[in-house]
C-alpha cells in the first residue's frame, strides 16, 4: 500500500484542522498539576469511547503523554515506539494512553494509517482533545511553543497519585526505553523504600544496586556499616541488591 496519504485520509486532517476551535494561551497554565497532586477527575472521549480518569486505570500504572497533532512525521514514529512496547509496559502493571488536539475521527484514520501501512497495531486509547480542556488543564499548552500541545508525559501510579512529568520540544521525539525504565525505577523505589541511582539499573558506581536512605540522626548514623546486605562507601552513600 502507498505510504503517501489518500485524498479521503487527507480531507480528514483538513476538517480536523478546520473544526478545531483556537485555543487560547491566557491562564493556560495555572493550576496545572505538580509532582505528588492526584491526577484530576477528568471525563475523556477516546478512540475507546468515554474514560474517568483516573479512575479507569485504578489497581494500575497508566501513562498519559501527549502529541502536537495526528499525521504528523515525529509522532508517528513515537506512536509506533510505544505500540511496539505496550506489552512490556502491561507486564509492569502499567497502561498507556495518547491525546493530542484532534478529533476522534483524525485520531481514528490515523490509528487506521499507522495499521495498514507501517503494520503495527495501536492497542491503547487515544484522547480527542478538540477544545483543549484537558490539555490546559494539565499544563501541556505553553504559550511560547505555540497553541498545539507540547509533548508532555505523565506517570500515575495505581493510586492516582502523579509521579513523573517529562515534557520534550516539538522538535525532539521521546525516548520510550527511558520512560519504561522509570516506570521499573518508581516501582522497585516503592516496593523497597530506596532511591535509584544514576542510569539504574546500569549505574556506573553500584550497577543494579539501590540507595539506601540516609540517616536522619547521629544513633542510626553510627550504626551505618557495610554488612547485612549492605555496602557503603560512607555513612551517607549506602547501596544494596534488591530484586526487580
Amino acid at each position: 500500500m502507498s505510504r503517501i496519504l489518500t485524498s479521503s485520509a487527507l480531507s480528514l486532517v483538513l476538517l480536523s484542522i478546520l473544526a478545531t476551535p483556537a485555543i487560547s494561551t491566557d491562564n493556560a497554565t495555572q493550576g496545572m498539576p505538580l509532582l505528588g497532586d492526584r491526577f484530576p477527575d477528568i471525563t475523556v472521549q477516546t478512540t475507546a469511547g468515554t474514560m474517568d480518569l483516573p479512575d479507569a486505570y485504578a489497581g494500575k500504572w497508566f501513562i498519559l503523554f501527549s502529541h502536537p497533532g495526528d499525521f504528523t512525521p515525529v509522532c508517528t514514529t513515537e506512536f509506533v515506539a510505544f505500540a511496539k512496547r505496550h506489552e512490556q509496559f502491561r507486564e509492569n502493571n502499567t497502561e498507556l494512553i495518547g491525546l493530542s488536539i484532534d478529533q476522534v475521527q483524525a485520531h481514528m484514520k490515523w490509528v487506521e494509517w499507522i495499521n495498514d501501512t507501517l503494520k503495527t497495531n495501536i492497542t491503547f486509547p487515544i484522547i480527542a482533545d478538540g477544545t483543549g480542556r484537558v490539555a490546559k488543564q494539565l499544563g501541556m499548552i505553553h504559550p511560547a511553543k505555540g497553541s498545539n500541545t507540547v509533548r508532555a508525559v505523565f506517570i500515575i501510579d495505581p493510586s492516582g497519585t502523579i509521579r513523573t512529568i517529562l515534557y520534550y520540544p516539538q522538535e525532539v521525539g521521546r525516548n520510550m526505553d527511558e520512560i519504561l525504565r522509570t516506570v521499573r525505577a518508581l516501582q522497585v523505589a516503592d516496593q523497597n523504600r530506596v532511591a535509584m541511582p544514576a542510569n539504574w539499573p546500569n549505574n556506573e558506581l553500584i550497577a543494579d544496586g539501590v540507595i539506601i536512605p540516609p540517616p536522619t540522626n547521629e544513633t542510626t548514623k553510627a550504626t551505618r556499616v557495610t554488612g547485612n546486605n549492605m555496602t557503603c562507601f560512607d555513612w551517607w552513600l549506602c547501596y544494596k541488591e534488591v530484586p526487580y
